[in-house]
């Protein structure tokens, strides 16, 4: 498996993804400190890109930043991460049973490939390859509704669960299972099946969502 820093990161990116990774699992426990003058010294960074980090993490409501006491890590509930992906595979199941309708034969070959390509990351396990072509594949399914408001809101709510839905590709074989669930889709929508696509999204999302409490080992879930 890669690093999980995918190549031609910014640094406050790179950052990020790596904060995000100790937060989502569990290595930076919840309560703990992220100092600035410790990021920059790990980092060897400057102030400009870590404050952009932990802006991004505050964002994703993964810290709390607190003057002159640095960024809090908060806590993680399972109750509130089902709730999250709860609503997120309803939104996503709306974007896929408008898309069906409304997608043009460009949009179409443009997903395939990105469904394609992932193929060989999802093969090799390529976590970091899998996590790009995969929020790549979603993005493309909010434009293909051609209903901007709606690209918004599933962006936003895309931009609050980014740290989990990486995360729970970490599970055994989350990688194969996600890519034969959007292959599942793509086969849906093009049958010009709209409820048959927009179930298998939130079925989609849902598993993610089972993947991400099991990785992090809730016992609630088993």
């Amino acid at each position: 498996m890669g690093s999980g820093i995918p190549e031609g990161s910014s640094l406050a990116e790179r950052i990020r993804i790596t904060l995000t990774d100790e937060i989502s699992t569990g290595v930076i426990a919840p309560g703990a400190v992220l100092d600035e003058a410790t990021l920059l010294a790990r980092f060897e960074a400057s102030r400009t890109p870590v404050r952009e980090a932990l802006r991004h993490l505050e964002a994703a409501g993964l810290v709390e930043i607190r003057p002159r006491r640095g960024a809090i890590v908060l806590p993680l509930t399972l109750s509130r991460l089902m709730e999250m992906f709860e609503v997120t595979a309803e939104v996503e199941a709306m974007c896929v049973r408008l898309a069906t309708h409304r997608i043009t034969g460009l949009e179409r070959a443009h997903l395939n490939d990105l469904h394609e390509t992932s193929q060989g990351a999802s093969a090799t396990g390529d976590l970091a390859a899998y996590d790009e072509l995969n929020l790549a594949f979603h993005d493309a399914l909010y434009r293909a509704t051609h209903n901007a408001f709606l690209v918004e809101q599933a962006t936003a709510l895309k931009a609050r669960l980014l740290p989990f839905r990486r995360t729970q590709l970490r599970y055994p074989e989350r990688l194969r299972t996600s890519f034969d669930e959007h292959a599942a889709i793509l086969r849906a929508m093009a049958r010009g099946e709209p409820e048959e696509a927009a179930r298998v999204m939130r079925e989609h999302m849902l598993n993610a969502a089972t993947a991400l409490a099991r990785y992090l080992k809730f016992d609630e879930v088993d």
